[in-house]
């Protein structure tokens, strides 16, 4: 976990809003006992998780793709070739969706807008630094035309739908527990 507590205050501040504006029937099924805190998500997140990442194309149509996404500071990250279809629909219309399952038992669904983290952009070093860690070489040395992304969330939430069972087999501090 790399969040700092004020990535976690914005993480939560986040959740919260969102969990409140949610609809009665997400909030019939995302319960107060089966939603994650951001110390929770941070815990349970770590490393890569595969994305299902929604774009739209120039005819309104939306496509989904699924991409490994990094969630780093409270917001996932992601690579793919500057060349794919989604990276020329998040150019065009940055708005997005992304979200991560695993069966019934944890999901995170986040909307917002990417922002691409272009070589002078001062946290490009660090996401490329966790990257390359995680993979053992740069995603900058995959290919000529790899563009780094980051997901600003303007809405997410997080759901375990046994919270207290999930946290404890996955080995989440309690101390990082809501």
């Amino acid at each position: 976990m790399l969040e700092t507590p004020a990535d976690l205050d914005r993480l939560q501040a986040l959740l919260d809003r969102s969990h409140a504006g949610a609809g009665g029937h997400l909030r019939g099924i995302i319960t107060d006992e089966r939603t994650l805190t951001a110390r929770e998500l941070t815990g349970l997140l770590t490393g890569m998780r595969t994305l299902a990442v929604a774009t739209v194309t120039a005819a309104g149509e939306p496509r989904i793709s699924g991409l490994d996404g990094h969630l780093l500071h409270g917001r996932w990250v992601f690579t793919t070739s500057g060349s794919a279809h989604k990276a020329h629909h998040l150019r065009a219309r940055p708005a997005t969706s992304a979200a991560y399952l695993e069966g019934d038992d944890l999901g995170v669904f986040t909307h917002g807008h990417v922002e691409f983290l272009g070589p002078d952009h001062p946290e490009r070093a660090e996401v490329e630094a966790h990257l390359t860690a995680h993979y053992g070489s740069s995603p900058s040395s995959w290919g000529e035309d790899i563009v780094y992304c980051r997901v600003e969330p303007t809405w997410m939430v997080g759901y375990a739908f046994r919270r207290s069972d999930l946290l404890a087999v996955r080995g989440v501090p309690e101390d990082a527990r809501g």
